[in-house]
């Protein structure tokens, strides 16, 4: 009874076992009549196929990551991410598929080499979000330093715009100001000669209120109406000039007030912001180099894995087979020259 379970749990498991295995084989860009004759080889494409898939897989979830940042949408987000694993997963299905034996090692390598460079590029490109995702707690730190640079900048590039507003009325103000108090110590000097020349302790030295004393207390009261009549025109104007820097002041104020910095945090300044972290820590930098070498490695696996495997019956029987076909397209465009030169040189007969 035992066994018969045993049995039954086997009879489950296989035809699972063979899905997946036939999947991997179409991920790795095999042929399948061709793989079947060749069970041997069965391990090394369900390897590559499994590298094939897995690289596109981390590819669609990368790009689901960076799509997420900058649509805030998890439609657009799974939607773009499996577009972009798709196509990931298509271009490496091609590399693999495409690299064909050669008769020395380095020919392999050689025409390998351009897949190679477009792998470290699309590891490059699926790394960067997922970059972002693992350093996130920093990096948003780092915003939060970014945007306030960023309110530091604009607040100056308002305050230099009003300034010039400012001093202009600042300066008038206080000329006006100034005016008024020349004309006060004016003022008070007269009436402080007027003063001495009453009590006799300057001017004539005379105790009187005499000719003298009046002129010179005509020439104060005059000073007072002159400070009057002043302080009438000049009060009024600083009045004004206040008013407008006043409202100067509230302009500037509402700018400074609308200044938002709370937007910046896109994917452009996510990764200016890990530039700048990796800038001032190298424990970051190198953790970054890390990351994108790994995904070098993930995304070169499948090219990788075929150059580096022992050439199998596999490829010997696909080489026979497109042998096969060549020697066929080759008889059978020299079998339609043929027919042609022969039913050219038939007209050429018919017409002599």
């Amino acid at each position: 009874m035992q066994l018969n379970g045993y049995r039954f749990v086997i009879l489950l498991i296989t035809p699972s076992m063979t899905k997946i295995r036939n999947f991997f084989w179409f991920c790795s860009g095999a042929s399948f009549p061709i793989l079947k004759r060749c069970p041997t080889e069965s391990s090394r494409f369900v390897s590559i196929g499994g590298a094939v898939f897995f690289t596109g897989l981390l590819a669609a979830v990368s790009a689901g990551f960076a799509l997420y940042t900058v649509f805030d949408s998890y439609y657009a987000a799974i939607g773009f991410g499996l577009l972009w694993g798709l196509m990931i997963f298509n271009l490496d299905r091609f590399l693999v598929s495409s690299l064909k034996r050669k008769d020395k090692k380095w020919q392999e390598w050689l025409v390998a080499t351009p897949r190679l460079v477009l792998a470290v590029l699309i590891a490059i490109v699926i790394a960067k979000p997922l970059e972002l995702r693992i350093f996130s707690p920093e990096i948003a730190a780092e915003l939060s330093i970014i945007q306030e640079e960023q309110r530091a900048k604009e607040q100056g590039l308002i305050g230099e715009r009003y300034i010039k507003a400012r001093q202009f009325y600042e300066e008038k103000i206080n000329a006006l100001e100034l005016q008024i108090a020349g004309k006060e110590l004016q003022r008070d000097e007269l009436v402080r000669i007027a003063q001495k020349e009453a009590d006799g302790t300057g001017g004539s030295l005379q105790r009187n209120l005499g000719p003298i004393y009046k002129v010179k207390e005509a020439n104060a009261e005059k000073a007072e109406q002159e400070l009057k009549e002043l302080k009438r025109v000049n009060l009024g104007l600083i009045g004004l000039h206040r008013e407008r820097m006043d409202s100067v002041l509230r302009s500037e104020s509402q700018e400074l007030a609308s200044i938002d910095v709370s937007g910046m945090g896109g994917l452009a300044l996510q990764m200016e912001a890990l530039k700048r972290l990796s800038d001032k820590f190298p424990a970051i930098s190198f953790a970054n180099l890390f990351i994108v070498l790994l995904f070098i490695m993930i995304e070169a696996s499948p090219v990788l894995v075929k150059l580096m495997s022992p050439s199998g019956p596999y490829d010997e029987l696909l080489e026979a087979h497109e042998h096969a076909f060549v020697t066929y397209r080759k008889s059978r465009v020299h079998q339609l020259d043929t027919d042609l030169a022969s039913k050219l040189a038939g007209r050429v007969d018919y017409s002599t």
